[in-house]
């Protein structure tokens, strides 16, 4: 098998019609992943949810708007830090499915820029790879997941399968389709130009960035990624000080947390290590290009 660079490569904008998942094309794996998914699965759920965050009151007006350097406006004193960045963005009160925390993420970036895209038009730019059903097998050498193209597409029953998910760089087709713009966020370096930009980073992590099973996705045509088994999930980086980040979640709270803040904050140090579980899967995404037009002839 063969692992692809887990960066994203320039790709025009996709559009395929949703159709019905294959959810009973496989036995054994796949049906033992969709029997599994009925609730919350996460590896750590003895865990104290709030082990790695701390609630903040989630705000949508204070600091930088999108688009807009930090240079241009104080820095931010917020929950008894002075924050480097701080970005308005939005609030999303739930999920729209389990497992559609991708497309939930990219909803609050993309409002953020005034940009209205339903779910169902998010899967027709981002296509959803019907190739198979995610199942995965545990090995002597570890634990894979057999599933779709999740650098092209979204593979997976949004509704049911907790396997379900996409990469960063088949969700750039999304912010792209709606005419903004991309760029790779994959360290503590380029996530922090990004902040300072005003470019919310989109990223992959864990539910309440508690422990994770590590895990191989295995596409069809062999390639691989490095991902999590149980506790997948899509968040957002919108600020920043020397010590620690915020987070913007669409979760909210569930039957494993039912005081799950939308908007809280972690420390570098384990933003990093989770962060780097997901294959430092983060995009940065910032306003469109601006048009140059020449004088008009006369």
């Amino acid at each position: 098998m063969s692992q692809k660079s887990p960066r994203i490569t320039p790709t025009g904008p996709l559009r395929l019609d949703r159709r019905r998942l294959l959810a009973s094309s496989l036995a054994g794996g796949a049906a033992l992943a969709l029997a599994s998914s009925r609730v919350w699965p996460t590896v750590a759920q003895s865990m104290d949810p709030f082990t790695f965050i701390t609630t903040m009151t989630a705000t949508t007006d204070l600091g930088q708007r999108v688009g807009q350097a930090s240079s241009e406006v104080s820095p931010v004193d917020a929950d008894g830090a002075v924050w480097d960045t701080y970005i308005q963005l939005p609030i999303k009160e739930g999920q729209d499915f389990h497992f559609t925390c991708e497309f939930d993420s990219a909803w609050i970036i993309l409002t953020a820029y005034d940009k209205e895209l339903s779910l169902d038009e998010q899967i027709s730019l981002v296509g959803i790879d019907e190739t198979i059903e995610p199942y995965y097998e545990e090995r002597a050498d570890g634990v894979y997941v057999i599933g779709g193209d999740i650098w092209e597409h979204y593979s997976g029953d949004y509704e049911e399968n907790f396997l379900a998910r996409a990469r960063g760089n088949a969700m750039r087709k999304v912010f792209e389709g709606a005419g903004l713009t991309t760029e790779v966020a994959d360290s503590r370096e380029t996530i922090e130009a990004a902040l300072h930009a005003g470019k919310p980073v989109f990223f992959k992590s864990t539910v309440d960035f508690l422990p994770w099973r590590a895990a191989t996705w295995v596409t069809p045509d062999g390639d691989t990624y490095p991902v999590v088994l149980g506790n997948d999930h899509a968040l957002i980086v919108m600020g920043h000080t020397a010590d620690e980040v915020i987070i913007r979640d669409p979760l909210g709270p569930t039957s494993t947390n039912g005081q799950r803040p939308y908007q809280y904050r972690v420390s570098w140090d384990r933003f990093l290590e989770v962060f780097a579980a997901q294959g430092n899967d983060g995009v940065a995404v910032g306003p469109g290009l601006v048009e140059e037009t020449g004088t008009p002839e006369v």
